[in-house]
């Protein structure tokens, strides 16, 4: 019994090994097969076959290696970018289990993650990086402006600019030594570059980041909910539309970077960004009342403007996708009441479009809109809107 017994059992070990070992392919079938195998096609037998040629077949073994890396060719590029939404998930979680003793205002939010997603951004590029040169681009009310920088140079930028809230709120000017034509973004720039003993390299980063930081600390330590103003030099915001303004350029100068390095870029979180494009529907009437004083709109279709308080002709302004909503835009006079009764148009645009548009990235010829109603109050808001850009 025990020579039968050990007779079946090496039976049964030849057989598993004969099912566990690859099937014999010839070589002409292996080589058909890799593409197949480079692309993870081939069955679980065909694909211990092929690899196991591989081991034995260096033109084979060659040939698919070039073809496995021209199919990750194929595959379109993760982004190196966390995803926006990431960061305030996990700073919601950890706030719930322990509050903080000085949060961070709700209005101050946008600023602080889009500063923290451009920073992440520039601790990811070398040396050399910091001068690829970038366009950054405007529309000036008539037509697209642009000026020639570098990535550094972009930050310079942004280090004046919200120098504009760090005077407002108290703190140090970045531009101090340095006298600039006009109090404007675009002026103010302008001096900084000019003074620079050098072209701006990476050590710009870190002044604009400490900059970044006191204006979140000092808005948190403060409120910052009285009556305070930014001062833009011929115009003026208040201070929690300041430090929004200031999140979306912030965003719209970290794509202009990503776009010159070949890095990838997510639009804001989905909230922030809502916030943003609330902000520049409500800034719209006394823009294009601007431009019809300048002679750059239509003229109000009533013979005098509708008396501050009273409803009047409105846009109805449709954002879709992500951060979207609705917004009645009143067309004859700032100080009217948008009025569903009285709307005259409608237009539909994407979130991402839309900022895009009011960025000056986008000529209003050119959006992709879905538009009903008065095309000549359409033209005059989607130009109102690009008129929203400035260096």
């Amino acid at each position: 019994m025990t020579g039968v017994q050990g007779g079946e059992e090496a039976g049964t070990r030849a057989a598993l090994a004969a099912a566990e070992a690859p099937p014999v392919f010839e070589h002409r079938v292996l080589k058909a097969l890799l593409g197949a195998w480079a692309l993870a096609a081939c069955t679980a037998k065909e694909t211990a076959a092929v690899e196991a040629h591989l081991g034995d077949c260096g033109p084979c073994a060659d040939e698919a290696r070039r073809l496995r890396e021209a199919v990750g060719l194929l595959h379109r590029p993760e982004s190196l970018d966390l995803d926006p939404g990431l960061r305030t998930r996990v700073l919601e979680t950890c706030l719930d289990r322990r509050p903080p003793r000085i949060p961070v205002p709700d209005w101050a939010d946008p600023y602080d993650a889009e500063a923290a997603r451009l920073d992440a951004l520039l601790q990811d590029i070398g040396d050399a990086e910091w001068h690829a040169p970038v366009r950054l681009r405007w529309f000036d009310g008539t037509g697209p402006a642009s000026r020639r920088t570098t990535v550094a140079g972009v930050i310079a930028h942004l280090l004046s600019v919200d120098g504009l809230v760090a005077l407002a709120l108290g703190l140090d000017d970045p531009l101090t030594g340095t006298t600039a034509e006009s109090a404007t973004p675009q002026g103010r720039t302008e001096a900084y570059w000019r003074d620079a003993h050098f072209p701006p390299t990476r050590s710009v980063r870190s002044p604009w980041r400490e900059q970044s930081r006191d204006l979140v600390r000092t808005v948190s330590f403060t409120g910052g909910t009285g009556k305070l103003t930014v001062d833009y030099g011929g115009f003026g915001l208040p201070l929690h539309d300041a430090m929004l303004d200031r999140a979306f350029e912030c965003w719209v100068h970290a794509e202009d970077i990503a776009d010159a390095v070949d890095y990838p870029y997510e639009p804001p979180a989905p909230r922030h960004l809502n916030r943003m494009i609330d902000l520049a529907a409500r800034m719209l009437p006394d823009v294009l009342a601007a431009r019809r004083r300048a002679g750059l709109a239509s003229p109000a279709r009533t013979r005098h403007l509708v008396p501050a308080g009273r409803p009047g002709r409105s846009l109805r302004l449709e954002i879709e996708g992500s951060g979207g909503g609705e917004w009645l835009i009143a067309l004859d006079s700032p100080g009217a009441i948008p009025s569903a009764e009285h709307e005259v148009a409608h237009v539909a645009l994407d979130g991402v479009e839309f900022c895009r548009l009011a960025a000056g990235h986008v000529p209003p010829e050119e959006t992709a809109a879905g538009q009903l109603g008065d095309r000549e109050a359409i033209r005059d808001v989607l130009f109102a809107t690009a008129s929203l850009s400035r260096m």
